[in-house]
């Protein structure tokens, strides 16, 4: 005597399921967006941002005297000793950061900047 196994239908198991249950069963996976560095894929800086670059560089390797008139109306003066994206180093009497978005303009000492 031979006892088999048989296996249910698949079609049959789940027409006798519930939707929730058969949703839960399905292999479905949500789309992945690719995942893009900050550093990768962009396109190049704008041409008026590499000329704020070189400029503060050429500023920093003259030691050019500077005055940082800022939003509220204060002048700071000293030479640039370094940048980055948000802020410039000036030494002065003191060293000083100031933030890029606190500047309204600069120009060399010896210039009147107005």
């Amino acid at each position: 005597m031979s006892v088999e196994r048989t296996l249910p239908d698949a079609s049959k198991q789940a027409a006798t399921m519930p939707a929730r249950v058969q949703a839960r069963t399905h292999n479905w996976t949500a789309p992945v967006a690719p995942l893009r560095l900050s550093s990768h894929g962009q396109d190049p800086e704008p041409l008026q941002h590499q000329t704020e670059l070189f400029y503060l560089q050429k500023q920093i390797q003259a030691q050019t005297p500077m005055v940082l008139v800022l939003e509220d109306g204060e002048q700071i003066e000293g030479c640039i000793e370094w940048y980055d994206h948000n802020a410039l180093k000036l030494r002065g009497r003191s060293k000083t950061l100031v933030y890029k978005s606190a500047i309204k303009y600069m120009y060399k000492l010896g210039d009147q900047g107005l």
